[in-house]
């Protein structure tokens, strides 16, 4: 998402003085810092956002240059988490900067249960770590598994692939 022209500030929660984007439709972007991730999120359920529709994580390896408000240092992955307030009729989302070099977040699983899988996904597929997860195992991938298939610099190696033979003409 660019930054609109004259980015308006947004009400923060309480619990947060991040920076933050005015969205279209009532959305807002927020980018705290990892350690105030997991407060910012409490501070949205407790202002009345029910749902956590979406968490996911990007790997930027090959696309650094993405637009963040000023004071944020992009760092090579990002956890994005979509937020709903259905009687509210609001949405929220909240971009948190992860670096390779620490690829740990805490989980949100105590404020949305239904973020577990979510995070087992990021987990497994790119190696993102929620500190505090109850069960952070693979979830799409076999449990020998070695690395992450969606990290970028992953490599694409060759899986070879069986055919039954085609059956002839009758």
């Amino acid at each position: 998402m660019t930054p609109p022209e004259t980015a308006a500030e947004v009400a923060a929660p309480e619990a947060d003085d991040a920076p933050r984007w005015a969205g279209g439709r009532a959305e807002e972007v927020a980018f705290p810092p990892r350690e105030r991730y997991h407060d910012l999120v409490a501070a949205y359920r407790q202002q009345g956002f029910e749902m956590c529709s979406d968490l996911c994580a990007v790997d930027y390896l090959v696309h650094p240059g993405r637009p963040l408000p000023e004071g944020i240092t992009a760092e090579r992955f990002e956890v994005v988490v979509n937020l709903l307030s259905l009687s509210s009729k609001r949405r929220a989302r909240i971009r948190v900067q992860v670096p390779e070099s620490d690829p740990n977040l805490p989980s949100i699983f105590d404020v949305y249960p239904g973020a577990d899988a979510m995070e087992r996904e990021a987990f497994d597929l790119l190696g993102i770590r929620f500190s505090g997860h109850p069960d952070l195992t693979r979830i799409l991938m076999p449990e020998d598994w070695e690395g992450h298939p969606l990290r970028k610099d992953y490599g694409v190696g060759r899986v070879p692939v069986q055919f039954k033979e085609a059956p002839g003409p009758r």
